[in-house]
């Protein structure tokens, strides 16, 4: 018996099976190997006896901008893509000594973005030579593309987040970001 697979069918084999090599690895491990919850476990602890690379990156960021309650931004890069856009990553973090509710204002007040959930649709970069505000992107179904789902953080848990911007004019580095109830941050855009 013969069986023929066509190339989205092969696609699809690789990716269940990479899926479920991932899983097992995860599954398998006995801590400390998995990157993931490294940092939320140091994060919610408060020590650690080796730091990770994401740790060394959180010491310096390019940015922090606070929040409400305890929350913290760090921005640890922003990166200039080929595709014509920027994309902006960092931690969300609770440095307050109790849970807080992600604020429903970043996901900004235009009724597209909100409709699909609570995220940092409301983000913007702010060229002040070039005099020129750049929004958070969407897809065609106006979906924003940064970290949606957000609702809470426990005291000291951070969050890997992103948002992707078109992106200025090639000799413009230097722009502010700015997220609403957060304080406002200059940053700049590498590659």
């Amino acid at each position: 018996m013969s069986i023929r697979f066509t190339a989205k069918a092969r696609r699809g084999m690789v990716a269940m099976t990479v899926a479920a090599g991932l899983a097992l690895g995860v599954a398998g491990c006995g801590g400390g190997g998995d990157e993931k919850p490294s940092p939320s476990a140091s994060a919610s602890k408060g020590s650690g006896s080796k730091p990770s690379a994401q740790e060394g990156q959180a010491e310096t960021p390019l940015a922090e901008l606070k929040g409400t309650d305890g929350l913290l931004l760090q921005i640890t890069s922003a990166q200039r893509d080929a595709g014509g856009f920027v994309t902006v990553s960092g931690n969300l973090k609770n440095d307050g000594a109790e849970s807080v509710a992600i604020p429903a204002q970043t996901s900004g007040d235009e009724t597209e973005v909100i409709k699909h959930g609570q995220s940092l649709g409301g983000a913007t970069l702010v060229d002040s030579k070039g005099k020129k505000r750049y929004y958070v992107l969407r897809d065609t179904d106006g979906r924003p593309l940064t970290t949606t789902g957000l609702t809470t953080l426990e005291a000291g848990q951070a969050l890997p987040v992103f948002m992707q911007f078109p992106a200025p004019p090639a000799g413009t580095a230097d722009v502010a970001l700015q997220l609403p109830t957060f304080s406002s941050g200059t940053i700049n855009i590498s590659g």
